[in-house]
């Protein structure tokens, strides 16, 4: 008799390998993406506060270099500007108003003048310095000194006042000035002729107001001051009428004064003490 067990069939000893099975092949990682950068937002702000200190040191570049440039060329004109303000009073009376004044080709027809000092008047504040008109034309500059001397010629037939005003405001004060003569034609009115300054004993003492015969008025600009000159006859005639300077020496001229020379006598002693002024001021500027 059989069992169960002997019926079934036997299992094999070995069973048959299964079949190979390729590995999948590594997949590569996803390529790297761009750097991560700040929100456009972001990126506009940085670039806007860039641009806006790069533009602050260009103007503060040109800034700086103007301020380094400029002054040097300001500072020699503000520094004789200054000067001339207190240049009357630490330079000689004699270099301001010489002894003598020699000019070539000063007077008419290109003759040479010359002029001997009879008289300075003691400088001081404007008080009766000018008539009413003038002084109230002036005014606006202030007064911080007047000075005068007077001249004659050298025949001792013509005398001549020159002074200046050293005024109390700055260039801008002075250009107004300037331009406020010229708009109102002030230097050719005879009612703002300077005084005259007649030194007791001289040549010069019967020269006053009613002796004045023409003058010459200049507002300068690169220095406070107010130049001026007025001449007459020195035998005290009156009855001349007056005449501007820049009238009196034009070619061609008859009036009294243009063939008597005293327009030339003015502009020229105006000129001398100007060209002075200026010299002592740079000169003590440097």
């Amino acid at each position: 008799m059989s069992s169960d067990t002997d019926a079934m069939p036997a299992a094999p000893l070995h069973a048959p390998p299964r079949p190979l099975v390729p590995p999948r092949p590594a997949v590569p990682p996803p390529p790297a993406g761009p750097p991560a950068g700040p929100r456009p937002s972001t990126a506009r702000t940085v670039a806007a506060a860039v641009c806006l200190v790069v533009g602050i040191g260009l103007i503060g570049g040109a800034a700086a270099g103007s301020w380094l440039a400029a002054p040097a060329e300001r500072s020699a004109a503000q520094r004789t500007f200054d000067r001339g303000a207190t240049v009357w009073r630490e330079v000689p009376v004699d270099t301001l108003f010489p002894p003598s004044v020699h000019a070539d080709a000063a007077g008419p027809g290109g003759a040479d003048r010359d002029w001997t000092r009879t008289g300075v008047a003691p400088d001081g504040d404007c008080t009766g310095g000018f008539d009413a008109p003038l002084e109230s034309a002036l005014a606006p500059a202030g007064c911080r000194r007047l000075l005068r001397a007077t001249y004659t010629d050298a025949t001792s037939s013509t005398v001549t006042t020159v002074g200046v005003l050293v005024t109390d405001t700055d260039a801008a004060g002075m250009r107004e000035l300037r331009d406020r003569f010229a708009h109102d034609g002030l230097t050719d009115r005879v009612g703002v002729m300077p005084r005259a300054y007649a030194p007791p004993g001289t040549a010069a003492a019967g020269f006053g107001d009613a002796q004045r015969a023409s003058w010459q008025l200049t507002v300068l600009t690169d220095l406070p001051a107010v130049v001026f000159a007025v001449t007459g006859f020195a035998d005290g005639r009156t009855g001349v009428p007056p005449e501007p300077a820049e009238r009196a020496v034009a070619p061609g001229a008859t009036s009294v004064p243009a063939q008597a020379g005293l327009g030339h006598d003015a502009r020229a002693l105006a000129g001398a003490l100007t060209d002075a002024l200026r010299t002592a001021a740079r000169k003590g500027a440097r």
